[in-house]
């Protein structure tokens, strides 16, 4: 009895200490994942586990995101996951997203996961045209995202018509002019092709350094009203605060920078804005919702620490970071040459291989037409022995004859004729017999002759023969000699991975001169990038301008005829914040 209570205690008590879950599905931009939450997790603790599920440490841009009542939320790190508004139905779901943008992706995205999230959630923006891109500044980015998908252009494979099924640029931009897909197809193509060698990393690294000069990029737009009433849109990125026109996304009226704003600070739906100077006035607008100002609130509170924080020096941790992206693209450049090296002494040996192929099967062939010459030539020398032997046998037949008319001759003119017209017709007669055996003296001649002349066509038939047996002697014996020059050299490809054993050998410790080296490298790079940007910027502008004729003026959007007045004054996103701060 004892024995059972106490089971009973020891069931329940573990009944007890099992904690309640739920279970949550996190969406990032190519995955879907689902965990099984604990009831008193906050926030924190479910951001904290997707990052360690993705390999992510550059956490600071990113967030959990959900939507409540046709608004967007974050969820918040100090808070439970089950304190927010969130259905109550499960799977809960949120979307692992970037919460702030950098300023310069390059300098700030380390790791190599961030740049890829960055990539996909900046595209997907461009192509469902939440951020404004110009269409030749599209047909760029999309021969990126391309090179990022497919690797180096090989026109073997990627074949016309490889890219009908990829969505890579904005619908505006297709519908914008009268071109096919094979004419878009083949300008993303022409660029593509110009991205030979980049990796995937690289290729998305540049998609989203072009990105990032767009007006629209990393902005996240509000309905606002001033204190007169007026409707306004409020920006907010990594630059500062922008007020804007409904109408007009692109360029801000006034801008506030975030190291020229003194304190920011709501009311119910009244927002104040109050800049460093005190002669400036202070800002205020109204919002629609309580919940839109608090979101405003978070992405000005993350916005402005992360641009403090650039500003100071990089903490151990991201220093750290650097220190190792620097080792891995070291690392990765080393590997990529090697396999560069090894890709071409590959190509190398098959080119001789192929050559030395090509170069039998041309001896082969040069045997087999010798063979069949020798074979005419003697064939020939066959039909002249049995024609001169015929006309040996017909000179000696005319000879004949022609002695048997000498001899009829003789007897005509031995025989007595006792009248004058026999005798008449005798000489007559002898005279036709001199006149047939002159000719058969003269056809036998001939005759003779051509047995002469066909003799000695015998014979150099008998020559050619001979050089053709000789010749067929030195084919057969060369092919006899490049047999073993063929074997050893399709062999070649065997003995390849000998390279990549003696490449594996090396050693992967970066001394102080790798890393000097690096440095220099990189300057380099950076000459060599604004170079790249002058070539970019005359490319873009030769594919607009060829591009121009084919566009339809009556689709043109209120965003195409802002960028273009913008364009044509020659204002970009960065010279237009300064002027309006």
């Amino acid at each position: 009895m004892a024995g059972a209570i106490a089971s009973r205690m020891s069931f329940s008590s573990l009944k007890r200490k099992q904690p309640k879950t739920f279970t949550v599905r996190i969406a990032t931009m190519d995955a879907e994942m689902e965990f099984s939450c604990e009831v008193k997790w906050k926030g924190k603790d479910l951001f904290d586990l997707v990052c360690r599920t993705l390999g992510l440490r550059e956490t600071w841009f990113f967030g959990l995101q959900y939507t409540i009542k046709d608004t967007v939320a974050w969820l918040k790190m100090d808070k439970k996951v089950l304190d927010h508004d969130v259905p109550t139905e499960e799977p809960k779901t949120f979307h692992f997203l970037a919460k702030f943008y950098p300023e310069n992706a390059e300098e700030e995205l380390v790791q190599e996961i961030t740049q890829h999230l960055f990539f996909l959630q900046v595209k997907k923006q461009i192509l469902d045209e939440k951020i404004y891109c110009p269409p030749e500044a599209s047909v760029l980015l999309a021969s990126y995202a391309v090179q990022a998908k497919y690797g180096d252009y090989d026109p073997n494979v990627h074949k016309r018509g490889f890219l009908a099924q990829e969505e890579l640029l904005p619908k505006r931009v297709i519908n914008l002019y009268q071109m096919t897909p094979e004419m878009w197809e083949e300008r993303i193509t022409a660029w593509y092709a110009e991205h030979r060698g980049r990796a995937r990393d690289e290729a998305e690294m540049e998609y989203l350094k072009i990105a990032q000069d767009l007006e629209m990029y990393g902005v996240n737009y509000f309905a606002i009203r001033n204190k007169k009433g007026t409707e306004l849109l409020l920006g907010v990125d990594a630059l500062g605060l922008h007020i804007y026109d409904p109408d007009n996304r692109l360029t801000p009226k006034i801008s506030f920078p975030w190291n020229e704003i003194r304190n920011i600070s709501y009311s119910d739906k009244e927002f104040t804005i109050k800049p460093l100077d005190k002669k400036i006035d202070v800002f205020k607008f109204n919002s629609s919702k309580l919940r839109v100002n608090k979101l405003i609130l978070q992405l000005c509170i993350g916005n402005h620490d992360l641009f403090m924080r650039r500003r100071k020096a990089d903490s151990l941790e991201v220093q750290q970071m650097k220190a190792q992206a620097r080792e891995e693209k070291a690392r990765k450049q080393m590997e990529r040459q090697r396999l560069a090296r090894e890709k071409q002494m590959r190509e190398e040996a098959e080119r001789t291989r192929d050559e030395l192929e090509r170069r039998l099967m041309q001896l082969k062939e040069e045997a087999t037409m010798a063979n069949e010459a020798l074979m005419r030539s003697e064939e020939t020398a066959d039909l002249l022995a049995e024609k001169a032997q015929i006309t040996e046998e017909e000179a000696k037949l005319l000879a004949q004859k022609a002695a048997e008319a000498e001899q009829e001759m003789q007897r005509i003119k031995a025989t007595a004729i006792r009248t004058e017209e026999e005798k008449r017709l005798m000489e007559q007669k002898v005279l036709e017999a001199e006149m047939l055996a002159l000719k058969m003296a003269e056809e036998s001649e001939r005759r003779a002759k051509e047995a002469d002349q066909l003799k000695q066509d015998l014979q150099e038939a008998r020559e050619s023969e001979r050089r053709a047996k000789q010749k067929l002697l030195e084919i057969t014996s060369k092919s006899s000699y490049t047999q073993p020059m063929n074997s050893s050299t399709t062999a070649l490809p065997t003995d390849l991975p000998s390279f990549s054993l003696i490449s594996e050998s090396l050693s992967f410790d970066f001394k102080d001169t790798d890393m000097k080296r690096l440095s220099m490298e990189i300057e380099k790079e950076k000459v060599e990038y604004m170079e790249k940007s002058k070539h970019l910027q005359e490319q873009l502008n030769e594919l607009k301008t060829e591009i121009e004729a084919l566009k339809l003026k009556e689709r043109e959007t209120a965003l195409d005829i802002l960028h273009n007045e913008n364009a044509s004054r020659g204002n970009s996103k960065h010279n237009t914040i300064k002027k309006v701060s």
